[in-house]
């Protein structure tokens, strides 16, 4: 699943406008530098980068299935939606 972290984390510096070795998993959206918008762009790019659909909702994220407390959290939330999708 590397390529999947890899891919996020491509995706997610991208949209920080961060070189993606700037990342860690430990870091937060915030600590990345990625507003609410931003997430939710990301979100959508990770949708569509590997045909799945995110269980969030950007009206009330702390609702939601689908962990963005960190980068982390949200690659091992990806992962896993891929290798059930397969």
């Amino acid at each position: 699943m590397t390529e999947v972290r890899d891919r996020i984390i491509r995706i997610v510096a991208e949209q920080a406008m961060l070189d993606p070795s700037e990342l860690k998993l430990d870091m937060s959206p915030q600590d990345i530098g990625i507003d609410s918008l931003g997430l939710v762009e990301s979100i959508f790019a990770i949708e569509e980068a590997f045909d799945i659909s995110v269980p969030f909702n950007a009206n009330e994220p702390e609702k939601s299935e689908f962990d963005i407390s960190t980068l982390g959290a949200i690659v091992s939330a990806v992962e896993k939606l891929v290798a059930e999708k397969a």
